[in-house]
This record gives structure tokens, C-alpha cells and sequence, in this order.
């Protein structure tokens, strides 16, 4: 990706643990973000909540990879993995480390 141009293109990390398992919540873009992860065989998945209001359910995460890509949800933003070391999909092993979760404001408006 390229480097930012402006305030709403700012990146922000999302700290995460390497757990195969794990809800968290951040406030983002002025709402409650609900995040959970989950490993499962066939890769690393993402349900989102904005609020109480489930967006989306079992997106698999991949590198550099928009996970809503869909205004209508509602979401003032979007979120992406990148790989630190390459371009491997994340899986919880090394999620926080190697595998970064990024959300970008003002980006699927």
C-alpha cells in the first residue's frame, strides 16, 4: 500500500494476540467496533459487529485484502491484514507480530 495522503487515510493498528480464538472491541470512527477472529482449517475469519449490529459473518482474512468492501453496511471504514514478511494470509500464530490488523476510516464511503 501506499503511504497515506491525508488525516482519512490514516492506517491504525489494532492490537491484536496470537490466540486462535478472540473478540475484542475499539472504538473506531466515532462507533463500537466488535471484532472476533477465528482459525478454523481452511484459514483465519472475521465477523464484525458495529455496535450491536452484526455486519459480517466469516469473511476469510487475506493479506492486503479489504474485509467489508460494502458501504451500505454502515461501517465508516474498512479493515485489512498485512503480512510484515511477505504476502502470506494471516493465521493466529503470529497475529499482533507478523500479522497486522489495520483499519482505515473513510475508506468504503
Amino acid at each position: 500500500m501506499s503511504a497515506p495522503s491525508s488525516p482519512s487515510q490514516t492506517l491504525l493498528l489494532v492490537p491484536l494476540a496470537a490466540t486462535p480464538a478472540q473478540l475484542l472491541k475499539v472504538a473506531l470512527s466515532s462507533s463500537v467496533v466488535q471484532v472476533q477472529l477465528r482459525q478454523r482449517s481452511t484459514g483465519l475469519y472475521l465477523d464484525l459487529w458495529q455496535d450491536k449490529t452484526r455486519l459480517c459473518s466469516g469473511v476469510l482474512c487475506q493479506d492486503r485484502t479489504w474485509l467489508v468492501r460494502d458501504k451500505a453496511l454502515g461501517l465508516p471504514g474498512d479493515f485489512t491484514f498485512m503480512d510484515t514478511e511477505g504476502t502470506q494470509d494471516p493465521d493466529y500464530t503470529q497475529l499482533g507480530t507478523r500479522y497486522r490488523l489495520f483499519y482505515r476510516a473513510g475508506w468504503n464511503m
